[in-house]
């Protein structure tokens, strides 16, 4: 039997997923009873979690009106990304300087997943395949898992997953084909050559070509009701 923190906590997760992927979209008004109807978990729980999501900054409170999904904005984009590659810069430089042979084993490992993933869901190509995206994830996060600091890749995770929504509105918005397989091979190949400088300049315009197409397509400037479907069918 399932505990009353145990049904939060998969409240929270299930909220979560639906806002980073933009089933729920920027800006849209949350409904509680919806929200326990649609997703199945009770209204205590429900309260519980979107008051986690709103102290992590991906759902807003509003008094007397109640919640909805953080918006999206040119200003907090271009910032966002400023400060993620920064963050995510010196966490790469450190791991170079850190990681032992087992961490670039890891680094490879997850590089291969993620190649060997396919990128989009096979009948809607605008789609990412949500296992590529969880592969994404996992194949960034080895690149810095052996900086040696705790609290960078903290402020690392929460800049990832607050970037996570802005990625994947990108996806049916890039109006030139990404080669996304071999953006991510060279910047393995600069980290496991240990060749910090390559590594962090490939990386840091990873990050920025995913803003130019957002920007370029003025989606963050668009009211909810107009945003694109980003999110994968499965």
């Amino acid at each position: 039997m399932k505990t009353s923190s145990s049904l939060t906590q998969a409240a929270y997760d299930a909220l979560r997923a639906e806002v980073l992927t933009c089933r729920l979209a920027p800006g849209t008004k949350l409904v509680i009873a919806d929200l326990c109807e649609r997703l199945g978990f009770s209204l205590g729980a429900v309260r519980e979690a979107l008051s986690r999501l709103t102290s992590e900054g991906f759902v807003i409170a509003e008094p007397q009106r109640g919640f909805r999904v953080s918006p999206i904005s040119e200003a907090e984009l271009r910032d966002l990304t400023e400060v993620r590659a920064d963050i995510e810069s010196q966490c790469l430089r450190r791991s170079i300087e850190a990681g032992d042979i087992a961490w670039e084993g890891r680094v490879v490992a997850a590089y291969h997943e993620l190649a060997r993933t396919p990128e989009r869901v096979a009948d809607d190509p605008e789609r990412n395949s949500e296992a590529w995206a969880q592969a994404h994830g996992r194949y960034h996060a080895a690149l810095v898992d052996a900086c040696d600091s705790a609290w960078l890749l903290r402020l690392r995770t929460l800049l990832y997953a607050q970037s996570e929504r802005y990625r994947r509105l990108s996806v049916p918005l890039a109006r030139q084909e990404r080669d996304l397989n071999r953006e991510h091979r060279e910047i393995m190949e600069a980290t496991i050559g240990r060749d910090p400088t390559r590594a962090v300049s490939l990386l840091r315009e990873h990050l920025l070509t995913t803003t130019r197409i957002l920007l370029s397509s003025q989606v963050v400037n668009q009211p909810a009701t107009t945003m694109p479907e980003a999110v994968s069918s499965s």
